[in-house]
């Protein structure tokens, strides 16, 4: 039996005008385009072209009305790459969803809703809001803190696994003469009644093409990644090194054995930024704009003021101690963003002015030509230190563009990326994910100690 052949999988982000804040300066487009369905359309044909496994929009229910940056997030991404599923074949959709502000059952509802209609291209990044300000958009209560919001998505996520393994019609066989339906035997209630969510019934939708989406996460901190490593299949992280992806690997894997799951059925598709050029030099030079630094040294004193330290002081040419820099875990904000580059410089000994060409948004930045590019990329796949990437363009379309023109077809004659989709394949198997098993509900795995 010959074995198939693997791909690289590269997700594509489509939020507002791109990644990098300051780089929409550097945009070719409107204002407008943010809130433009037909702008998303072009994106997402534009990801198509390009062959990207899916479609990722991250997603946060605030607005901040600052003028000097444009919106991250504007349309429900839900409901945007629904839309776009019936106008663009093939090609996968990452919908980042609430955990702490949503019901299970409106979400299951609604995004198998989505996975059905779409014929199981769905990835669904569920995610526990670590905003404040987002808590004040849903009521006087504040933010629970980071101890609550992660125990409850983890039995938020148990009670939506069952609503969307509820009804399965396959489970009938025959269906008795004179019955539409044979509930009895199609139909598993929820029942569920836990320390924060009672569930009774069974949903109203029915298995998709693919079972139900699939689960991504996002998790830095240790109760982050033990919720990845519960229900993650996809996992959303920072890993900016080798070093710091094995060890992240370990992590992750070691935490899935304690819960009872199969290492083998998570993969890892970090964050990635990419900025070509004609030459490295150019590339380099590019990062210093789209930051809105200007300059090498801008670069520097930036990284400094966000690490507490006064860049009239600051060497650039000393090795960093990742000690120093290590989040504490109890904090309010993502502990992941920071996490990433902690674990850069305990597996790497960088000076500053190495570790700002490093990272873009906390996540991996690959600077240089086209080919300098692709290398880079292939580096940590091709070993399997990571099994995907999401790419997070610094602007929207450009970046996309010029990725799909350059980049692309040096993965393909590379033998590494798709040259076409496979027809009628669901996103679960275009990344070699089992289809969940739907028979009666499995007990629900006990937490870690």
């Amino acid at each position: 039996m010959t074995q198939a052949q693997r791909f690289l999988n590269l997700n594509v982000g489509l939020n507002t005008t791109g990644y990098v804040g300051p780089a929409w300066r550097q945009r070719r487009g409107s204002r407008h385009d943010i809130a433009d369905p037909q702008y998303y359309l072009r994106l997402a044909r534009l990801a198509h072209k390009g062959r990207f496994a899916a479609t990722f929009f991250s997603d946060m229910p605030l607005l901040r009305p600052d003028a000097a940056t444009r919106p991250l997030h504007t349309i429900d991404p839900l409901m945007l790459q629904t839309w776009l599923a019936g106008q663009v074949p093939d090609i996968g959709f990452v919908a980042t969803m609430s955990s702490t502000y949503n019901s299970p059952f409106n979400l299951a509802r609604r995004t198998l809703a989505a996975d059905v209609l779409s014929g199981g291209r769905f990835i669904i990044n569920v995610v526990a809001n670590f905003v404040p300000e987002v808590a004040a958009n849903f009521g006087d209560d504040p933010l629970p803190p980071r101890e609550v919001r992660y125990p409850r998505a983890g039995e938020f996520l148990d009670v939506v696994k069952k609503l969307w393994l509820s009804w399965d019609p396959a489970r009938a066989g025959a269906v008795p003469e004179g019955q539409f339906w044979d509930p009895a035997a199609e139909v598993i209630e929820a029942d569920h009644k836990g320390r924060y969510f009672s569930v009774k019934g069974a949903l109203n939708v029915p298995v998709s093409p693919q079972v139900h989406p699939v689960i991504a996460q996002a998790g830095g901190s240790d109760l982050g990644i033990d919720l990845a490593a519960r229900h993650g299949e996809v996992i959303y992280c920072n890993i900016l090194s080798r070093g710091a992806g094995e060890a992240f690997r370990a992590k992750v894997n070691a935490r899935a054995l304690a819960h009872g799951r199969d290492p083998a059925g998570i993969r890892l598709a970090p964050g990635l930024v990419a900025i070509i050029g004609d030459t490295r030099a150019e590339a380099l030079r590019k990062h210093e704009i789209f930051t809105g630094a200007g300059s090498e040294d801008a670069l520097i004193a930036q990284f400094a003021r966000e690490h507490g330290q006064d860049p009239r002081d600051f060497n650039a040419d000393v090795p960093l101690n990742w000690e120093d820099f290590v989040p504490a875990q109890d904090r309010v904000l993502a502990v992941g963003f920071t996490q990433g580059l902690v674990e850069l410089l305990r597996h790497e000994k960088l000076t500053a002015r190495e570790a700002v060409r490093r990272s873009a948004g906390n996540h991996r930045l690959v600077l240089g030509t086209a080919e300098e590019v692709a290398d880079q990329i292939i580096d940590l796949w091709a070993d399997g230190t990571v099994d995907a990437y999401t790419y997070q363009p610094p602007r929207a379309p450009d970046d996309i563009e010029e990725f799909v023109e350059k980049v692309v077809p040096i993965l393909q004659d590379r033998g590494v990326y798709r040259r076409d989709y496979v027809p009628g394949e669901t996103i679960r198997e275009r990344y070699g994910l089992a289809r969940p098993a739907t028979g009666a509900h499995q007990p629900e795995p006990v937490a870690a100690a």
